[in-house]
């Protein structure tokens, strides 16, 4: 027997199935885009859509079989339990929705396509349907396709951790700022910001090639190696310890002689109040340490502590000035 999810939301169930549905759509606009980010922001439309997607992929292995128990489950549970909603409460009827819903993403060409962002100050954790896990830093945007014959994740702005599932056979891709990194199974990080480039990893081997057509070596990462790629092209490949790219998912940033603009564009990330800097020389000052990222106000005095910087307020927030 096929071990099949139930949905208890019938309504975020039947949500969930014209939704992967009309993702497969050739006609797919911008605004389905958006309409689709508004609706699984919510978490039981969320957790429906999760559910379905596992569902896909065991009917993706099982195929007969699996569609042969939706049709018993459909006569056994009733209409007060389904496996998803459709025109009727009947196993028949139950097996024809999952077919229209799922059968368009068995063609390779055909992947499912989910679109998701995070706002200021906000972190994300999301469970793909084969078990990899992404975690979003603040100001996130990134779309994941999932096909029979591979995995695809576009990074258009923002920093994601990817702790990747092992399948040889679907390769995991993350494209971003003319780069594409792919993998098997491992975990790293990969930050794109302003057409700049920084992938971290702390396990297994990641590869960065250029996108075709456009210049650029290409990389074979390991454990402990971070590889920085700058908008105008330049390459550097460094030795690092790798919990410390990822500590901002613990609330927590880390610098080794980073200059203060830098730190500011990763706080202004955090914080509605946005904190400016007087000048252009002062914004080039290095900064080492630990930012905890708590109070606002408390995380500006740190600041102050570890530079000879001062802060007053501004329009927008706060503006530092050279003590």
């Amino acid at each position: 027997m096929t071990n099949l999810a139930t949905f208890d939301d019938e309504r975020a169930a039947g949500e969930a199935s014209a939704w992967l549905a009309r993702l497969q759509r050739e006609d797919l606009t911008e605004a389905d885009g958006l309409e689709f980010d508004a609706w699984i922001a919510v978490t039981a439309n969320r957790e429906a859509y999760g559910q379905l997607l596992g569902l896909w992929h065991e009917f993706e292995a099982g195929g007969e079989s699996v569609l042969a128990d939706l049709v018993r489950l459909g006569r056994d549970r009733g209409p007060t339990r389904r496996l998803l909603v459709g025109g009727g409460a009947g196993g028949l009827a139950i097996a024809a929705g999952l077919a229209v819903a799922i059968l368009p993403g068995l063609r390779p060409d055909q992947p499912t396509v989910m679109t998701f962002a995070t706002g200021k100050g906000e972190r994300q954790r999301l469970k793909l349907a084969d078990g990899s896990v992404l975690d979003l830093n603040a100001e996130t945007k990134l779309s994941v396709s999932l096909s029979r014959t591979g995995r695809r994740v576009v990074l258009s702005e923002g920093e994601a951790i990817f702790d990747v599932a092992h399948e040889a056979d679907r390769p995991f891709t993350v494209a971003a700022a003319s780069r594409v990194v792919q993998v098997v199974g491992t975990q790293f990080d990969v930050r794109s910001r302003r057409g700049e480039l920084a992938v971290t990893v702390a396990s297994g081997r990641v590869q960065v090639r250029p996108v075709p057509g456009t210049n650029g070596r290409t990389f074979l990462l390991t454990p402990g190696q971070r590889l920085e790629i700058a908008a105008a092209g330049g390459e550097a490949l460094t030795a690092v310890d790798p919990q410390e790219a990822f500590s901002w998912r613990a609330g927590r940033l880390v610098y080794r002689g980073a200059p203060l603009v830098e730190v500011v564009e990763d706080l202004n990330r955090q914080y509605a109040e946005q904190i400016e800097i007087a000048d252009a020389a002062l914004g080039q000052m290095p900064i080492t340490g630990v930012i905890v990222l708590d109070d606002q106000q408390a995380v500006v005095a740190r600041l102050s502590l570890m530079l000879p910087i001062r802060s007053v307020p501004s329009e927008r927030g706060l503006l530092l000035l050279k003590k």
